[in-house]
């Protein structure tokens, strides 16, 4: 490893906890970090001339570890993504990659690549216009069943509605002229609960089950987090998605319906893991680094 270049840049707009977390994490491995925003940093196209302009870093940083992307428009977020390609295609780890990031930021595409594989998902239907937004909601809501619509760009729960035919369609600024729209799945006494498996370079590390108050189970919104035994069927289904979008960690959401059957809701490539160090006895920032520490070596 350079000696002169120990020192990473943690890409957040909001490090709080979790950059505490790893900035302490990385300190064990005698690196320095930086937060650092991607929008504070510069494409630069001219022969001879640095590409990337990263605040803080006069050379070019042992790694990159993305702990946010910020949103925007899609210009913006496609802006964002260049600058990791630009520096994962230049030699340095970026973890997760700027590829894995793309197919789990986009919620189509992750559901997409997940049913193509065999990964048991909820049925799911992606539109542009409210004409056929409404066609599919009155379709599928007319015996009573329900629809749940999100944004294709979104996290934490915000935006995503529960449509019935009662409330008809909901028009939201956040789903951006999108509509994503995935059968609402009625799980075991009526309970509002989901799981949260943490995939660490290929293997399930933990899990938790998320207690909703009402039938969102985001943490910030509200859910509370309980541990649970990570079994085999469950561990298994998160690897494979992992596997199929391969990613190196990620926060893999689950939901078991009234028959027992399990489905893929969702993989995030930033997750957060406030709510799971609550109910784990180990570091989790601290596997998380190891593993990111370890990709360093082997390019270094």
């Amino acid at each position: 490893m350079k000696e002169l270049q120990r020192e990473v840049a943690i890409v957040t707009d909001e490090p709080g906890w979790h950059g505490r977390q790893l900035k302490k994490s990385l300190k064990k491995h005698d690196i320095k970090s930086q937060y650092v925003s991607l929008t504070d940093c510069i494409i630069v196209i001219n022969r001879g001339v640095k590409e990337i302009i990263i605040p803080g870093f006069n050379t070019s940083p042992l790694g990159i570890f993305v702990r946010g992307v910020p949103g925007g428009t899609l210009e913006q977020v496609i802006f964002r993504l260049n600058i990791l390609h630009a520096l994962y295609d230049s030699g340095i780890p970026v973890y997760n990659t700027p590829k894995a990031i793309e197919r789990t930021v986009d919620k189509s595409l992750t559901s997409l690549l997940l049913s193509r594989a065999g990964i048991p998902t909820p049925t799911t239907w992606i539109c542009e216009t409210p004409e056929h937004a409404k066609i599919i909601l009155d379709k599928e809501t007319l015996n009573g069943e329900k629809i749940v619509s999100k944004p294709l760009f979104g996290s934490q729960g915000v935006g995503i509605h529960l449509l019935d035919n009662k409330s008809g369609l909901i028009h939201d600024e956040k789903f951006a002229g999108i509509y994503y729209l995935q059968r609402f799945i009625e799980r075991q006494n009526n309970e509002y609960t989901d799981i949260r498996v943490l995939v660490l370079d290929g293997v399930a590390k933990a899990a938790m089950l998320r207690r909703g108050k009402e039938w969102l189970t985001n943490r910030s919104q509200g859910a509370s987090c309980e541990p649970l035994i990570l079994d085999k069927s469950i561990a298994d289904l998160a690897e494979s998605a992992c596997k199929i979008l391969n990613i190196d960690y990620a926060g893999v959401d689950i939901i078991q319906d009234k028959k027992g059957h399990f489905y893929i809701i969702e993989v995030n490539s930033i997750p957060a893991w406030h709510g799971l160090q609550s109910v784990v006895n180990f570091d989790i920032a601290s596997c998380l680094i190891d593993s990111f520490v370890g990709q360093i070596d082997r390019i270094n």
